[in-house]
Formats: C-alpha cells, sequence, structure tokens
C-alpha cells in the first residue's frame, strides 16, 4: 500500500503532504461554494427583493444540507483509518452503506425544506414578495438534495484515500454550468422567463444531478478504486449504525456551525431589506474564505485517520499540528487580503449604494472573525480524525450556541439590545446595532470554540502518549 505520509515523515514531509492534498480539495470547495457566490452576485444585480430571498432561502438550505452532509462526511475517517490499516474490502463497503444513509437523509431534508413558514417565524414581518421567492427556491433545492448528497459520498472517499482530484474536476465544471444557467434562469435569456431567486435555485437542482453522472462513471473507469471493490449492497445494521453514531455529532457540529449564520440572517431580516442583503454578502464572504482551513482541516484529518488506522500515533500527532500551523499562515494572509481589498470586495457583490454601505460597515469584523474561524475549523476537523466527535460537540454549542447566537440575540435584539454598543462603535462604526452585534458575539464565540477544542485534542493525543516525540 502506498501512503501519502511514511512513518518516519519529518514536521516538512508532513507540511508537504497536507499542502499536496488540501489544495483538490480547497479548489473544490471553492467551486462549490462557488454557487453561492453566483447566487449571491448575480441576483443582487436582479433585485434587493431578490437578494433579500436569497439571504433568507439559502440560509435555511444551507442549514438542512450542511447538517445532512456533516452526517455523511462521518465516511471520512472511517474510510481513512480503514484505508491506513489496509482494510480495502471494508473501504468499498462502508462506502456503499454510505450512499443509503445519503438517500435516507435527503428525505428528511425536503421534509425540512418544504415548509419555510416555520423557519420564517424568526424574521418577523417579511415582506409577501419576498417570502414567495424564498418559497419557491427552496422547492427547486429539494430537487437537489438527494444528488447533493450522494455526491458527498464520492467527495468522501477521494479524500479518505488520497485522491481528492477526482471531485475537483467535476466541481470545476458544475460552476462553469452553472453561471451559464444563472444567467438564463435569473434574468430570463434565450427565450426563457425571468425567473430571479427561484432560477438560481433551478440551475441547482440541474447542476447537482448532471455532476452526479460523471462522479459515479469515474469511479467504475479509475483503475485505482478498483481494489476497494465498490459495490452499493444492501442496508446493513452494523456499519450504518458505525456511521451514525460518529455522523450524528459531527452533522450537530456542523450544524452548530451553520445555525449561527442562519439564525443570525432570520434576525438580522428584522432590520429590512437592506441591511439582510449587507449581510448575505457578509456571510457569503466569510463562507467564502473558510473554504481554506476547511480544505486543510479536511485534508489533515485525513492523513491522521489514516496514521491512526496504520497504529502510526506520533506520526498522527505530527501531522495534526502540521495542518495546525499551515492553518494559522493561511488564515493571516487571508486576513491582510480583506483588510486591503474592502472596495473591490463589495463592489463585486453589489451595485446598490445603500446595501453596499451596510456590507462596508460589517467588513470591519471578518479578519479577526476568520482567523478564530480557522482554528476552530481545524481543530474539530483533528478530532474526527480520531473518531471523537461528542465532547466538540458539546464545546461547540457551548461557545457558538449559547456566547456567540443566543449572546448576539441578547446583545442585538433580546433585553439587552444596546449594550454592547460602545464597543460596536467602536470597531464596526457605522454598523446596524443588531447585525453589528451578533457578528461581534459570533466572533467572541469562534474565539471560544478555538480554545475549547484545542484544549481537549491536546487532551487526546496526550492520552494516547503521542506527544512523547517531537515534531
Amino acid at each position: 500500500m502506498n501512503t501519502p505520509l511514511q512513518p518516519a515523515a519529518s514536521f516538512g514531509a508532513a507540511l508537504r503532504a497536507i499542502a499536496r492534498q488540501a489544495w483538490p480539495v480547497l479548489i473544490s470547495q471553492w467551486a462549490g461554494i462557488a454557487f453561492g457566490v453566483l447566487d449571491t452576485a448575480m441576483t443582487g444585480h436582479s433585485s434587493p427583493d431578490d437578494l433579500a430571498a436569497m439571504s433568507l432561502s439559502a440560509s435555511v438550505y444551507i442549514t438542512v444540507f450542511v447538517g445532512l452532509m456533516g452526517v455523511v462526511h462521518a465516511l471520512i475517517p472511517i474510510l481513512a483509518q480503514h484505508y491506513g490499516a489496509g482494510r480495502m474490502r471494508e473501504v468499498g463497503a462502508t462506502w456503499g452503506q454510505g450512499i443509503w444513509l445519503a438517500l435516507g437523509l435527503s428525505v428528511v431534508g425536503a421534509a425540512l425544506m418544504l415548509f419555510p413558514d416555520m423557519w420564517l417565524s424568526l424574521s418577523g414581518d417579511v415582506a409577501p414578495q419576498v417570502r414567495e421567492r424564498i418559497a419557491s427556491y427552496l422547492q427547486a433545492l429539494v430537487l437537489a438534495l438527494p444528488a447533493a448528497l450522494v455526491f458527498r459520498t464520492i467527495y468522501a472517499l477521494g479524500t479518505a484515500v488520497s485522491r481528492p482530484k477526482l471531485v475537483m474536476g467535476i466541481n470545476l465544471a458544475g460552476v462553469a454550468l452553472k453561471a451559464l444557467l444563472n444567467w438564463v434562469l435569473i434574468y430570463g435569456k434565450l427565450g426563457l422567463p425571468a425567473l430571479g431567486a427561484t432560477g438560481a435555485g433551478l440551475s441547482s437542482a440541474i447542476v447537482s444531478w448532471v455532476s452526479l453522472g460523471p462522479g459515479l462513471w469515474m469511479l467504475h473507469a479509475d483503475r485505482y478504486y478498483a481494489r476497494f471493490h465498490l459495490c452499493l449492497g444492501r442496508p446493513r445494521w452494523a456499519p450504518l449504525k458505525e456511521l451514525l453514531r460518529l455522523g450524528l455529532p459531527m452533522g450537530g457540529s456542523y450544524l452548530v456551525e451553520v445555525c449561527a449564520f442562519t439564525f443570525m440572517a432570520l434576525l438580522v431580516a428584522r432590520e429590512g431589506t437592506l441591511v439582510s442583503g449587507g449581510h448575505q454578502i457578509m456571510s457569503n464572504l466569510a463562507a467564502l474564505c473558510y473554504m481554506m482551513p476547511m480544505a486543510l482541516g479536511v485534508a489533515t484529518a485525513a492523513l491522521t485517520a489514516q496514521a491512526v488506522g496504520a497504529r502510526q500515533l506520533q506520526l498522527a500527532h505530527r501531522t495534526g499540528l502540521a495542518g495546525l500551523a499551515l492553518g494559522m499562515m493561511g488564515a493571516i494572509l487571508t486576513a491582510v487580503v480583506l483588510w486591503t481589498g474592502q472596495p473591490l470586495i463589495i463592489a463585486a457583490y453589489t451595485d446598490n449604494p445603500q446595501v453596499a454601505a451596510v456590507a462596508a460597515s460589517l467588513l470591519y469584523v471578518i479578519p479577526v472573525f476568520h482567523l478564530f474561524d480557522a482554528m476552530q475549523c481545524i481543530n474539530s476537523y483533528l478530532l474526527r480524525a480520531y473518531k471523537v466527535a461528542v465532547v466538540p460537540l458539546l464545546l461547540q454549542v457551548l461557545a457558538l450556541g449559547l456566547v456567540g447566537l443566543i449572546g448576539g440575540w441578547w446583545l442585538g435584539f433580546g433585553p439587552g439590545a444596546g449594550g454592547l454598543d460602545w464597543l460596536r462603535n467602536a470597531l464596526i462604526p457605522g454598523s446596524p446595532r443588531g447585525a453589528g452585534t451578533m457578528w461581534l458575539m459570533a466572533m467572541v464565540g469562534l474565539g471560544l470554540s478555538a480554545a475549547l477544542l484545542h484544549a481537549w485534542y491536546w487532551r487526546i493525543v496526550s492520552g494516547q502518549g503521542a506527544l512523547r516525540t517531537a515534531p
């Protein structure tokens, strides 16, 4: 078996191995997030109502999809440990069970998305024309969900066995198709009616199904995957139980992270369409920046899990430290770009001066927000490599849910509204009270999450004796 890291690999070798695996993952993630960027930017140039509908409905969809995707991503550490241990047939059999899991989860997700009023009850009085656009956008995305979740099993397999380029090419082609279909369906080109936000949803559904076919075909055609004897098989409770035992808390962690953005969007909608649009631009930008630490986290976790499966615990720890170092360097570089490129970034998203003014005020907080986000992201992925998921979920509920989200609501919209105005006016002058306070408290929550998750990671590796050898 040829694995990317050998037991005697140095810290520098670990850095290089992570970088080799992370860059295709990063491009794939950027391609995936480009869907949201295209939807936000293109609807932003359509009308403020379409942008507001995108802000709210995309938040609902992302909440549902990311939570379910997190469950499916339990495949990554499980498959990687099988691969590291040389259990090739177990890789193929477990992947097939992952497909059954993805199909079952898509039914759950569809049920949650078909009732948008349940989500919009948090947003106060949403304009009727915006509410109608939200419902039709989510209905279109229900069609995308099964294909999108099954495609994540292909992503998980390629990542776990250090073949991430499989998905990268498909995602890049999907972006080009998505841009074309958005142009046709949002603006009503080639004789079709202009559908606005609904057109963005339909284009995502089409691209999801078109992408799934080449992904499955490539698994069949690439001789590398023959060693795993990939097969769907019939649903079996034992492997599904293992996937759920790890996947449910992983999905919960994903959900806690994304819910901060979802409920922020729903609460910020109380401050009006223009503030909602500015907030959506910042949320989309934060998600775009998140792709780098996420790619590093996925690559680091896959290589770490392979080492754990091979019982090379010191190598696993050395790989984890290398991933954290790369994540910090990447986050600092991203923060510098955000500070220096503010005008160009905002102009790329909207030409509405009022929406741009809101976005410009919120952009002050994004660089530090991203630094904390990067560190908590990579630490959470490292813990998943060791199949540790329940405690990280509890820590993230405390930091992101209680401190970040509930604290932001309390000080921005709730009984303590205005209590943080002195700090908000100093750090993000000109920002709306609710939106600005929510972003500040989200930043505090991410910093706390990063510290707690890293402390728990250190506890895990010290308990295994992996600290005896320095990197």
